[in-house]
């Protein structure tokens, strides 16, 4: 088995917040799994403007030699910044063993308590012949795309929706003055792919669209939020996620992270 990729501590430099990243794994041509290397030693910096040139790095397979054009590693923070992490060689491989098996994640950390004494479950006082409750289901990891143009983002919005267990993806009837417009049964969902932060119109629209369609909604946003969107979006309870160049959306406020949640 592979080494798990590597999770650092990264602290948003807007609002100090801390969160653990783990740096993305990418398949090379050769079938081996590659990541960037993260520096640990340099502070992130918030994305104010995007240049798609900026945006990709090339990451060298350790495997097989070849040099493959990737998302540059980012985070969006619950604070609704954009930041960008800090690497060490942007052409520089995974570390010696990290090249073989797939891409890593946490284990399942559910199970009985053990607060009896010799690590046994606790004394409830049931019956013994009561049938444990069943587990959540848990959803199968996201396989996300990268985004390299509109369509992309488009396309990844619509694989995480359908993730979450949205199946019958459309374009929305309804076209927004800007971004792209999906729906299904009972949602809405906003595809902002512009290199501008989304705005507090922005995300009103969106609310009221659903509203009146009676419908749940979710912003998605290539580069984030403005303060007041964010306020707004909390207020009103709309999710909303900062879609990274790997296709995987971020969730930067708590209506986002309840949707995202296993088990949700």
């Amino acid at each position: 088995m592979g080494a798990m990729p590597e999770s650092v501590p990264v602290r948003c430099p807007a609002c100090r917040r801390e969160r653990l990243y783990t740096a993305p794994r990418y398949p090379c041509a050769c079938g081996a799994p590659v990541e960037p290397r993260l520096d640990l030693h340099a502070a992130p910096t918030a994305v104010a403007h995007r240049t798609w040139e900026e945006e990709w790095i090339t990451v060298h397979c350790r495997s097989c030699g070849r040099h493959g054009q990737w998302p540059r590693p980012e985070l969006g923070c619950a604070c609704g910044a954009v930041l960008r992490l800090p690497l060490t060689d942007p052409a520089e491989g995974p570390a010696d063993g990290a090249t073989d098996g797939g891409g890593g994640g946490t284990g399942d950390r559910t199970g009985p308590p053990t607060d009896a004494p010799g690590g046994g479950p606790a004394d409830t006082g049931q019956p013994t012949d009561t049938p444990p409750p069943s587990p959540p289901r848990s959803r199968p990891p996201f396989r996300p795309i990268a985004i390299r143009t509109a369509r992309d983002a488009v396309t990844a919005t619509a694989l995480y929706l359908r993730w979450l267990g949205h199946q019958d993806i459309r374009r929305a009837d309804q076209r927004p003055t800007s971004g792209i417009g999906l729906a299904a049964r009972g949602l809405l969902a906003h595809v902002d792919p512009s290199v501008h932060p989304a705005s507090l119109r922005d995300v009103e629209c969106l609310w009221l669209t659903a509203m009146t369609a009676s419908a749940d909604c979710v912003y998605f946003s290539l580069a984030g939020y403005t303060a007041d969107a964010r306020a707004r979006a909390d207020s009103l309870a709309v999710p909303l996620f900062v879609l990274d160049l790997t296709g995987t959306p971020q969730p930067v406020n708590a209506a986002a992270e309840r949707l995202d949640a296993p088990g949700a």
